[in-house]
């Protein structure tokens, strides 16, 4: 499974972003993921979707602001982010596994490059 993350970007606070994970290979019945990584921090778990997109895992931070998607037509997964702070400022990756949606990032097994989203205040 390859995974590509798009849609990052500089945006001011209060505003929003739509990032796009394009995915590859064997990806029935994969659950998938958004990370973060903020500089000089560990990578957090961030929301995550079943295959089906009818099980979804949110962070508190993230829940009421962030909305996961997946559309496996095109095998594409997407997080709306809307309200954006300046500590959402972070590396975020995409990451897949086989199976029901976890929280550890240990869990997964295939990841992307990452897309910078930067929220100035």
């Amino acid at each position: 499974v390859q995974l590509v993350e798009a849609g990052g970007g500089l945006v001011q606070a209060g505003g929003s972003l739509r990032l796009s994970c394009a995915a590859s290979g064997r990806t029935f019945r994969h659950a998938m993921a958004w990370f973060r990584q903020a500089p000089g921090k560990e990578r957090e778990f961030v929301v995550a979707i079943s295959w089906t997109g009818g099980t979804t895992l949110y962070a508190h931070s993230a829940k009421d602001r962030f909305t996961i998607s997946r559309d496996n037509g095109s095998n594409t997964m997407y997080l709306q982010m809307n309200s954006l702070k300046p500590e959402d400022t972070a590396n975020y990756y995409c990451a897949a596994r086989f199976g029901n949606p976890t929280m550890p990032l240990g869990e997964y097994d295939y990841w992307g490059q990452g897309t910078r989203v930067t929220v100035s205040s």
